[in-house]
């Protein structure tokens, strides 16, 4: 919990350097933003929110992942219709992996973030395959 706290605490400092940043290198070092110094730094803090929000949603995250890319081959460019369908497309997909993980094994259940991972790996493998890393 601390950790979490002083991670979003420093996330909070490290605006006034990113927005120099996305000025552009030379722009954010005429500012006086260390160019390296923030790249490092916000590397290290999007590590540990990451891991942070890992441990407390689980790895069921990778939905999140999938969703998204998704819903933007279905609304093409409305951010609005891609915003919905992600609304509506997550929950599906997770209602439909929790069904899966319960009767999958007759004797047990499986964990539904394995689940989640065997249904949403081969969706964006094909994405990356089919529109190209860059379109993603």
């Amino acid at each position: 919990m601390l950790v979490t706290i002083a991670a979003l605490a420093a996330a909070m400092v490290a605006t006034r350097p990113l927005n120099a940043l996305a000025l552009g290198e030379d722009v954010a070092h005429s500012l006086g933003a260390h160019v390296t110094r923030t790249r490092v730094t916000v590397l290290v803090l999007v590590t540990l929110l990451t891991g942070v929000a890992t441990a407390v949603a689980g790895p069921i995250a990778f939905v999140g992942l999938m969703v998204p890319h998704l819903a933007r081959r279905l609304a093409v460019d409305s951010i609005p219709w891609i915003m919905a369908y992600a609304m509506l497309l997550g929950p599906i997909l997770l209602l439909v992996a929790d069904v899966g993980s319960r009767v999958l094994l007759p004797t047990g259940e499986v964990p539904v973030s394995i689940v989640t991972a065997f249904l949403g790996a081969p969706v964006l493998i094909w994405a990356v395959r089919r529109y190209g890393a860059a379109a993603l």
